[in-house]
């Protein structure tokens, strides 16, 4: 037996609810200077916050006074209505936080010191800061479910509201927080209005569809809508999100399996669609962006399409290429990056002329987010490849 100084362990470390933001990302503040991020030019093209928080400031921006008495008579009387009246979000399926053992994303409850901005606003410049992020696109969370909400005279109303109070109180608070902005998707003229009202502030990017829905996007009421679009120079964005409801999703009894799933198989319907039925040549200048279904899926859709069309090249008249050349001229966002097999996520990125097109994304604060470092980290990937990943392909598109 030595006399030498006893080892004392670690506390075991537990994130909470309560934990901030710079702790959390402690390896990322790490890898600023291990990469020297802080002299790379970082566009962060889908991230979150948390709107729940928010709630009762986003009813007060229903239009409607009947609508908006409903969901504050919902707030008083149902407590567990209180941050998610008239919303179709599902708390009692809120598996994402993996039993428990991962709840920040859920509820970023570290103490913020009294100030002018929203707290949305400093949480978001914390990630930023630790990340060493130049500009960060933002999301709300349950709002991208609005899909799926059964009644649209209620969707559409409550989606214009969070915009308003989003444009309001987070885009301007800091000029690297940006956003494509939710087209209330089920009705029409209601997203060539959000275009008009929202398409020449300079910190909308673009427009999203919140894709988690049951519309096909080549129907021809839409047509007005992309046609504005390509006009104006805006992109479009399909952001994926998981559903249990879902004929097929709804046999799997586990959530992995449904987050595997439905994020992929959401973006690869619309992209059916959008390819199919000749979108690409029909706006050939309007771009197009598949955020949050990682990359695995791609060069499938590519094999895949390219088949079926060659052997049914009547049912796609408009198409002058092959799928898969329209899918190489689209954007996409990395994250999650699936890194298990380096030889087919090379294979992938050479297949998707990643180089040109591929646009980080952390999807941070969610469970399953990706460092800046998860690109630098990629040994086939060159110096220049890089920073166009990270950052130098978002400037091109979004005139950064």
């Amino acid at each position: 037996m030595t006399n030498g100084p006893r080892i004392q362990p670690h506390a075991i470390q537990e994130i909470t609810t309560h934990t901030s933001t710079p702790d959390i990302l402690a390896n990322a503040q790490r890898d600023r200077e291990r990469y020297g991020l802080d002299d790379v030019f970082i566009v962060d093209v889908d991230s979150h916050h948390s709107e729940l928080a928010s709630w009762p400031e986003i009813i007060s921006y229903v239009e409607d006074p009947v609508l908006r008495d409903t969901a504050e008579q919902m707030m008083l009387h149902r407590p567990l209505a209180g941050k998610m009246a008239l919303s179709s979000y599902d708390p009692g399926l809120a598996l994402q936080d993996a039993g428990a053992r991962i709840p920040h994303q859920s509820n970023l409850a570290e103490p913020i010191p009294p100030g002018d901005d929203h707290r949305d606003v400093e949480l978001a410049r914390r990630a930023m800061d630790a990340m060493s992020i130049d500009v960060q696109v933002v999301f709300p969370q349950p709002m991208l479910g609005i899909g799926l909400h059964p009644d649209p005279t209620i969707a559409v109303p409550l989606l214009k509201a969070y915009n308003r109070w989003f444009v309001e109180h987070i885009l301007p608070k800091d000029p690297r927080i940006k956003s494509l902005i939710a087209l209330p998707f089920e009705d029409p003229q209601a997203c060539l209005e959000t275009v008009h009202l929202y398409g020449d502030n300079p910190d909308v990017l673009g427009f999203m569809v919140t894709s988690q829905r049951h519309a096909g996007v080549h129907r021809n009421e839409y047509m007005r809508l992309y046609a504005e679009l390509e006009e104006r120079g805006l992109p479009l964005g399909f952001h994926a999100g998981p559903s249990w409801k879902d004929t097929m999703t709804s046999t799997m009894n586990r959530f992995l399996s449904v987050h595997a799933m439905s994020f992929v198989t959401c973006n690869m319907t619309h992209m059916t669609n959008w390819i199919i039925n000749g979108l690409p040549e029909r706006f050939p200048n309007l771009k197009v962006i598949w955020i949050e279904s990682g990359l695995a899926w791609i060069p499938f859709m590519m094999q895949r399409l390219d088949h079926e069309y060659l052997m049914r090249q009547s049912e796609a008249p408009l198409l002058r290429q092959l799928p898969s050349d329209y899918i190489r001229q689209m954007y996409h966002t990395s994250q999650p990056l699936e890194v298990t097999d380096m030889k087919l996520l090379e294979s992938t990125f050479t297949a998707m002329n990643a180089q040109d097109s591929l646009l980080y994304a952390s999807d941070w604060p969610h469970w399953d987010f990706d460092l800046p470092s998860r690109i630098m980290n990629l040994p086939f990937l060159d110096r220049d490849a890089k920073l166009n990943i990270l950052g130098g392909n978002a400037r091109k598109l979004f005139g950064l």
